[in-house]
Order: structure tokens, then sequence, then C-alpha cells
């Protein structure tokens, strides 16, 4: 089968048609959802590339873009060798952060993940959060597309949590910004889901992401687990590294 990535004719939305393949999906033979992470930070990493605005040519003008915020809802697992057609787009952005829209499609078009995203600009020599006005580098959108997900917003954590694990942050955690790659945090959560959870199919997905953790960084992850909901927070020893929320 031919795989097409085309942009719809007014440029506003990316499509990207893939498979999901056997190393993608988990035990239950799910799409896993540090597997999601990758696939919609790519297609948003790629959709800049086509755009003229690739890692390289952001680089060299001081500019980094860096995933803040997600939230999934899962319709429908993805499935081992499922066509799938991946569309993303970006939204009006708000003051301090870039905002993107996701579908997962099937062969027949039915949703299986909607999803929505915010990103932070950054100036990455003095390592500063940019206001998004600073991002000249394309028109930015005036629209927003309304999905059947949760916004990515703040997670509320309990009072009462447990520690649940401890991951040392090895080399292959790491990606080309020198720091964790945001989906290995999603690979920590899923590691972390007690037993008796692990056969459920969640229907939503938040994860919001704090301060990058680095090489050999110990992150303590703790959780607290409700009848239908697992809350997870990730801290270094320094500061919080991530939060996230799976619901059933």
């Amino acid at each position: 089968m031919e795989y097409k990535s085309f942009f719809e004719e007014n440029k506003s939305i990316f499509h990207v048609q893939s498979n999901i393949y056997f190393s993608q999906c988990n035990a239950n033979k799910d799409l896993s959802l540090h597997e999601l992470l990758k696939i919609t930070s790519d297609i948003a990493v790629e959709d800049y590339r086509q755009r003229g605005m690739s890692r390289e040519i952001l680089k060299d003008r001081g500019f980094g873009i860096l995933v803040s915020r997600c939230s999934y809802r899962i319709h429908q697992w993805p499935k081992e060798n499922q066509f799938i057609e991946v569309e993303t787009w970006e939204e009006k952005p708000q003051a301090l952060q870039l905002m993107r829209g996701y579908k997962i499609l099937d062969e027949n078009k039915n949703v299986l993940v909607s999803g929505k995203s915010s990103w932070l600009l950054v100036d990455i020599n003095e390592r500063r959060i940019l206001p998004t006005k600073k991002f000249a580098l394309r028109t930015p959108p005036e629209f927003c597309i309304e999905l059947d997900c949760d916004k990515p917003d703040k997670i509320l954590q309990p009072e009462k949590r447990e520690f649940w694990d401890t991951r040392t942050i090895k080399f292959s955690d790491l990606d080309a910004n020198g720091h964790t790659n945001n989906s290995r945090y999603a690979a920590f959560v899923e590691d972390a889901i007690p037993e008796e959870f692990r056969a459920r199919k969640p229907k939503d997905f938040k994860i919001n992401f704090a301060k990058e953790a680095m090489l050999n960084d110990k992150v303590e992850i703790f959780g607290f687990k409700e009848e239908n909901k697992i809350t997870f927070l990730g801290k270094t020893p320094e500061s919080v590294s991530f939060e996230a929320i799976i619901s059933y």
C-alpha cells in the first residue's frame, strides 16, 4: 500500500497516512501511549518542516518549540496492522502557548483518536519562554476546531498519593535536544500502571510536561488510583518533571 502525506487545499490541515506496526503496540495489541505521543509529536514537527520551518531553520533564528501539554480521547484504539490517517493543524495561539489539534482516522474515515496539545516558544540562547506573537515565520491561524476531547489544561493533583516507581534517565531516553523525549514520559506512566488496570483500555490520556529530566536524573513516580482514573506525578530531586491522568 502506498502511504501519502499532503496538505488540504487551504494548507491549514496536514495529513500523513501510515500503518500501525507490531513494535508500536502494547501487550494488548493496541497502540501504546508512548507511541501515540511519538506519532502526534512527529506529525507536528513534519507539518512545520514542510511549511519551511524545520528544526534547523528555527534554531538558526534562535527559536525552539517544546511540547507543554497533551490531551487525547481514544474513541477506538488503533491496532496492529491497521491503516491510519493522521491529521494535524495549528490553531489560534494563546499569549504564551502555540495550540494544535489532531485526529487519527481509520481507512473509512472513522475517528479513532482526537487530541489537542499546547507548545511553548522559547529563546534557545537565553533559555526563556517567549510570547507567541514573537513567532513571525508564518501567519498565525485564527480558527479552532471543536473536538471530542478534554482541553490540554492543568492537572489537579490529589493530596494523597503513593510512591510507585523510580526511573533513571538513560542515554536512549534522550532526543536531539539533549533531554528526555516527551514520549518517554508516557512510557514511564505505562510502566507504573497498577496491575489491576493493565488489561483495561484507557478512554482519555492527559500529560503535562514541566522541568525536563536529563541524563542520569532519577525520576520518582507517584500515583493515586480511583475506580476509573489514575493520576501520576513524576519528580526529580529538584522539581516536578511531569504530570499525567489516565481515565477509563
